[in-house]
């Protein structure tokens, strides 16, 4: 008896930690986004951000997001920085560009099949000229 109630405690504990160590899947819901999928991932999210516009224009997130109100950290929901809706005129004009002129018939951002992508012209510079405008 007393093996049968230590085996149903082991049992018991080991259920307890396996419930409490499952994480939530709940995806993330991001707010204003326009070009990208409203369920976007977080890891597509993240690759399409550092692969595309890190790598592919050598800047990083504050180029195109405004720093939070309270100053700590960047509000990504933001549209106070003209660069942000610059980088969304350039997604559409990328995805736009594969589909009618290049025949990818779903073209999806962060899609290595993109035949022009952000760094086709940047080559890794905020600007494709490398020049800053006027």
């Amino acid at each position: 008896m007393k093996k049968l109630l230590l085996i149903a405690s082991l049992a018991a504990t080991i259920f307890i930690m396996a419930a409490a160590t499952i994480r939530s899947s709940d995806p993330v819901k991001y707010t204003n986004l326009k070009v990208l999928p409203k369920n976007i991932s977080s890891r597509d999210l993240q690759s399409i951000m550092t692969d595309d516009f890190e790598d592919g224009l050598g800047v990083s997130c504050g180029f195109c997001h405004a720093n939070a109100p309270d100053g700590h950290g960047l509000d990504f929901a933001s549209d106070a920085k003209p660069e942000k809706a610059i980088s969304r005129r350039m997604m559409r004009m990328t995805l736009d560009l594969n589909k009618r002129w290049l025949q990818n018939k779903h073209p999806r951002l962060g899609d290595p099949a993109l035949v022009v992508q952000c760094s086709t012209c940047h080559k890794g510079q905020a600007f494709p000229d490398g020049a800053e405008p006027q």
